[in-house]
């Protein structure tokens, strides 16, 4: 075999060529279009694809990641990286069926506030590129916002939403088959993220009270250069860290300084209880995600993000005025919102309207047998006492579309046997339905499969 050439055992096998990154990541290029690697098709791993192309290790990483970044390839952690183009990772949202839909997490649009008077206000200006990435009004409102809940110093970066900035804070202290610590059960955003990226999973079990303190400190052990939590309304659970999980939570994290924690409070003004931070006063790399989407409207793609000085200036190198920054007239709207009593009153109003919901459709299940600790959030995590998907399965025949929990999976050790449910939109005879059909479906399940 020539240097620069790979052969897989079979024969007929198709051959990676290249000696650096480029040749490397064009020749995948080329078998993919040539049809000689098929969707769902394993690529060697990077220490044999390495080894055998007699090249660094760094440069087969570094065409892997070229292809992950141009959607060709899909990194599995463990189970190695696939030509893209399989079955497709979930993805939150409606979904486009007949059915009724209670999995998608949406808001209630009807809760959202109106953007005319608020357009109506804002005075034009061109923004030229060269100006500052975060518009002064916002920044100011932001820096009161979050300065309070952050370490110091603090510095203020905005980007297109939350997953935009986790998946740049990521890239800025990770490489390909490096380790990230994340929920498990885990957002479905976030699943895509590391796994697009090629980033290496490590799931951290979550309970009532948020991130498991044995969970963090085996995903450190095991390397974790990276964590990423929901300090209230964790998705899909809806538990949030409470003042003791959060203290011992630091605890763990005060001998790995360097470790990138990022929290995601995507929920804040909506969420029924206070926000408790895992990131401790000496933490040294760490940033807090706030994003609009949930009360302003997802349409509404901002988040503000307070980090140390290290981060937030690696950060904004990647948001350079041009495609990547965020548009300033977006911003004037968000702050011209977020400043105003009125639409403030109406955030506080559809926070107590969801929480209200939950907790109401949660004592419909209880008077049905089943019990639900209703959390923080959009959604519940409905326990149902067989595997999830049986039971969405039984819910599709009484005309209702169901998340299951293994989509949301990333140990995947076995079934879930939850769903995670939008009940919010729902009036009270639809509520009382959806409760009576989830129990007749999981009683109707035969015994072996409960």
């Amino acid at each position: 075999m020539t240097h620069g050439d790979i052969s897989r055992a079979a024969p007929a096998a198709p051959r990676i060529t290249g000696g650096s990154a480029g040749e490397i990541a064009d020749a995948v290029r080329g078998l993919v279009e040539r049809g000689e690697l098929r969707p769902g098709d394993p690529l060697p791993p990077v220490r044999a694809l390495a080894a055998q192309l007699g090249v660094n290790r760094n440069t087969a990483v570094a065409a892997y990641r070229q292809l992950a970044q141009a959607g060709l390839v899909v990194a599995h952690g463990r189970g190695g990286t696939r030509v893209a183009g399989g079955p497709p990772l979930a993805q939150e949202g409606y979904a486009a069926t007949e059915l009724r839909d209670v999995g998608a997490a949406n808001p209630d649009p009807a809760l959202l506030p109106r953007l005319e008077p608020a357009l109506a206000r804002l005075a034009p200006r061109p923004v030229l590129y060269g100006e500052g990435v975060i518009d002064p009004g916002l920044e100011a409102w932001a820096r009161e916002w979050l300065a309070p809940e952050v370490p110091d110093p603090m510095r203020l970066t905005i980007t297109n939403g939350a997953f935009d900035a986790i998946e740049r804070l990521l890239a800025q202290a990770l490489t390909r088959d490096d380790a990230v610590a994340l929920e498990d059960p885990c957002y479905l955003a976030t699943i895509r993220t590391a796994r697009l990226a090629g980033y290496r999973p490590i799931p951290v079990p979550v309970d009532a009270e948020g991130m498991t303190v044995a969970g963090l400190r085996r995903a450190l052990a095991e390397g974790a250069r990276a964590v990423v939590c929901t300090p209230r309304a964790q998705n899909p659970t809806g538990a949030g860290l409470s003042e003791a999980r959060a203290s011992a939570l630091r605890e763990v994290l005060a001998d790995h300084p360097y470790v990138l924690v990022i929290e995601d409070d995507h929920y804040s003004l909506l969420s029924r209880r206070p926000y408790r931070s895992m990131i401790g006063p000496d933490h040294r790399r760490w940033a807090l995600v706030r994003s609009v989407s949930k009360f302003l409207g997802p349409d509404m793609s901002l988040a503000v993000v307070a980090s140390d000085p290290h981060t937030a200036e690696r950060l904004g190198l990647r948001l350079s005025p041009g495609t990547t920054w965020v548009s300033h007239l977006l911003q004037r709207l968000a702050h011209a919102l977020l400043s105003d009593p009125a639409t403030r009153e109406a955030i506080e109003h559809a926070g107590a309207h969801y929480a209200a919901r939950n907790a109401a459709f949660a004592a419909r299940l209880r008077e049905e047998g089943i019990e639900v600790a209703p959390g923080d959030g959009l959604s519940l995590w409905v326990p149902v006492g067989a595997p999830a998907r049986d039971v969405a399965e039984r819910l599709r025949e009484h005309g209702w579309l169901a998340r299951t929990g293994d989509e949301f999976s990333l140990a995947g050790e076995g079934p879930s046997r939850h769903l995670r449910l939008t009940v919010h939109h729902l009036d009270a005879a639809e509520a009382e339905r959806l409760a009576a059909d989830l129990a007749a479906s999981g009683r109707a399940l035969p015994d072996d499969r409960r």
